[in-house]
């Protein structure tokens, strides 16, 4: 087992001095100075986005941008992955920070978890002695045995690979083509694995590249797995079909699966009403190709600039930040923490907002495009608390599908209204989005999304500072009053939201878990 935060350090003294869970627990309340407390006005949002400043957020993007570079002994570059030094350091920077300016404000609290990490490092495939050189592993494969050229017939699921029963005799000893879509990636190569297969490759039921997707969570039996366009796919089952004779592939996929234990930070204020709790969210890791200054360090930096602007006032109504790790590997550390959620403490949150990639260079003002019919109610009043604070800016903005692609997942599972917003990530922005925020067309939002490039020099501050004090205010807004925001219903069961289900029970709700297409 590959175990991260080995407590040396400072982060060894500041974990003596925080409670370390494996679950959901109350913090545990301390002293503090009762007078000056009490001397301190409610918070409103035109006092709290005072605070926030471009000075604030890049003086912390160049500290983080260090502590990625303490991985450059093992990665020769700079990360914040999960199982690094960069990430490591990330939480003991997080927990500094807090201990200087939030001693006497917020319970700190460390929610212990183990993450399934995935590194893939290279990959390919022969077809009838023709390099497919599009063709690329998915995600959490399992390597060939001893990372060598595995050679057999191709054969061909019936149906699409979702059941036993799509997978004949042929497919024992094959390299089996399964058909993208209606179950995850992940269930149809373990389905081919208990059928026999040596290996597989799923093909795009849609016009396009290859699959950009993931196995997801381990089940045992995966064979390796690699993806491919479905004009390919479709060649090569029609040539199967028709041909006399077999058709041979040849794969080689070089990956490693690590079981590493990090943590999730958790801080809530001492003071507010602890049956209305108001919650936020960034992830504090990387992918492993390079430091995440913008993905998500802009989110992990925003949430400490406003949970230490937020020390200079009073509030009505609890906060709770938090700051996940193991986004990176597919959202496991904010499905963890709301899996287990117990009902009573479910209940007391009245949302979650997810603040994920705040400063894209090409940016556009994404907002979740959520409502209170298909997602748990309150989603739709805090779209449109977004929408209004745009508004007043004189800002444009665009809607983002929920889709399953940010730390918001769990909680809309768990039956939490939620909602956030972004500035784009490997999305090409188009010519109509250039005349509502600028920048350039037919390139991403963020051309550096998951690159070594994305350091220092791959943020917005104008989008960075804006966004942040649109974080600022809707903390301000709900910690003093939730108004007419609707009350916690509880859900009956076998309904979206049902407290007590897994997150994996329902995650076919959404195509996608973190960066990676699932299904």
């Amino acid at each position: 087992m590959k175990t991260t935060l080995g407590l040396g350090g400072s982060l060894g003294v500041l974990l003596a001095m925080v409670e370390v869970t494996s679950a959901l627990t109350l913090p545990v309340k301390g002293d503090f100075n009762q007078f000056v407390l009490d001397a301190k006005q409610v918070v409103d949002t035109d006092s709290l986005q005072q605070y926030i400043t471009e000075k604030g957020l890049s003086k912390r993007a160049a500290e983080l941008y260090e502590i990625a570079k303490e991985s450059e002994a093992e990665y020769h570059h700079p990360t914040r992955v999960i199982g690094s030094k960069g990430h490591n350091g990330t939480i003991d920077y997080i927990l500094n920070s807090l201990e200087e300016f939030g001693r006497d404000y917020y319970d700190v609290s460390l929610q212990a978890f183990s993450a399934i990490s995935g590194s893939l490092f290279s990959s390919s495939l022969t077809i009838d002695g023709k390099n497919i050189s599009e063709a690329s592993a998915l995600y959490m494969s399992p390597p060939t045995p001893d990372k060598k050229p595995v050679t057999a017939h191709l054969a061909i699921s019936s149906n699409d690979g979702c059941k036993p029963s799509d997978f004949g005799p042929e497919v024992n000893g094959s390299i089996v083509l399964i058909q993208r879509g209606n179950c995850p990636f992940g269930d149809k190569s373990e389905l081919a694995g208990l059928a026999g297969a040596v290996a597989a490759i799923i093909y795009n039921n849609v016009d396009g590249d290859n699959i950009p997707g993931t196995l997801g969570t381990p089940l045992g039996h995966e064979v390796p797995t690699m993806g491919l366009s479905k004009k390919l796919g479709d060649h090569f089952v029609e040539k199967v079909k028709h041909s006399s004779q077999s058709l041979n592939a040849t794969i080689v996929v070089d990956s490693q699966i690590d079981i590493v234990d990090t943590f999730n930070v958790i801080a809530e204020s001492k003071r507010g009403d602890k049956g209305n709790v108001v919650m936020l969210g960034a992830h504090s890791d990387s992918v492993a190709a390079g430091p995440g200054i913008n993905d998500d360090g802009s989110g992990t930096i925003s949430l400490l600039e406003v949970a230490q602007a937020l020390t200079n006032f009073e509030v009505n109504n609890a906060v709770r930040f938090a700051w996940w790790s193991a986004e990176e590997e597919g959202l496991l550390g904010s499905d963890h923490y709301a899996s287990n959620l117990p009902e009573s403490e479910n209940q007391k949150i009245r949302l979650f907002m997810d603040y994920d990639m705040m400063a894209s260079p090409n940016y556009a003002y994404q907002i979740y495009n959520a409502n209170n019919e298909d997602h748990p109610s309150g989603s739709g009043d805090l779209k449109q608390m977004y929408v209004d604070f745009y508004k007043s800016h004189g800002l444009n903005y665009t809607f983002e599908p929920f889709d399953g692609r940010s730390d918001y997942a769990g909680f809309l599972v768990a039956g939490i209204p939620s909602g956030g917003v972004a500035t784009g990530a490997e999305g090409i922005k188009t010519t109509e989005e250039v005349a509502l925020f600028g920048g350039n067309a037919s390139i991403a939002y963020d051309p550096c999304y998951h690159q070594l490039c994305d350091d220092l020099s791959n943020v917005d501050y104008d989008a960075w500072v804006i966004n942040t004090k649109l974080i600022a205010h809707s903390v301000a807004s709900y910690a003093k009053s939730f108004g007419s925001f609707p009350v916690r219903v509880k859900p009956e069961y076998g309904q979206v939201g049902v407290a007590s289900s897994s997150v994996s029970q329902s995650a076919m709700q959404f195509q996608y878990r973190g960066p990676y297409a699932i299904f």
